[in-house]
């Protein structure tokens, strides 16, 4: 931890807390994580936004020389744009630099050094693809991280797991994530359209 520039360090500490039980990590943070809230939106805005944006000019790459650091630029680049810049183009503009990084741990097996929630966050890039090819990768590793994690908090692995599996059958079916379209602004073939209808079709 010592090694980590301290701009890094706050990302990791807000984002994952302090504690080091990895179910009770989700517990507590899953609604920072997961919901969506305008003042939590605005509070890392006015917190973390400058930090993105010369994230995203490439000044912090010497952060990916450790592990926990490369997760920190992929949390700017893969979760915190999603807050900062909700529902704009922007939100999905750093998607590439976060995906190569997120390869860059995995096929070094650097990941492995990471604790098991934070490997949830190193995976979510290649869940947010638009690439079947990155999608199967995104469940192969998730369901390898419920195999091995021990049975007594497995549930909260299982269900990311679950998720990175409806991310993939989405991708599966119509090569992107309709609930983007708008946003992004593509025409929603009729199919998607009706498909958006359905509960949880966005996530």
């Amino acid at each position: 931890m010592s090694n980590l520039p301290p701009a890094a360090k706050d990302v990791l500490d807000f984002w994952f807390g302090t504690g080091s039980d990895n179910s009770l990590i989700a517990q507590t943070q899953r609604k920072l994580w997961w919901s969506k809230d305008a003042e939590v939106d605005a509070g890392m805005r006015r917190r973390f936004g400058a930090l993105v944006d010369t994230a995203a000019a490439g000044s912090h790459k010497d952060w990916a020389a450790t592990p926990r650091g490369g997760l920190a630029l992929i949390l700017l680049f893969d979760q915190f744009t999603r807050n900062i810049h909700r529902d704009t183009p922007q939100a999905f503009a750093c998607d590439a630099q976060a995906l190569q990084l997120a390869l860059d741990l995995i096929n070094t097996n650097v990941d492995r050094k990471l604790r098991r929630i934070e490997r949830v966050f190193c995976y979510l890039p290649l869940e947010h693809s638009e690439s079947i090819d990155m999608q199967n990768r995104s469940v192969e590793l998730f369901s390898a991280l419920v195999v091995e994690t021990p049975e007594y908090e497995r549930d909260t692995f299982t269900g990311y797991a679950d998720y990175a599996v409806r991310h993939r059958d989405i991708i599966a079916r119509f090569g992107r994530f309709p609930h983007r379209n708008r946003i992004l602004g593509r025409d929603s073939t009729p199919e998607e359209l009706e498909f958006l209808q359905q509960p949880g079709s966005s996530f």
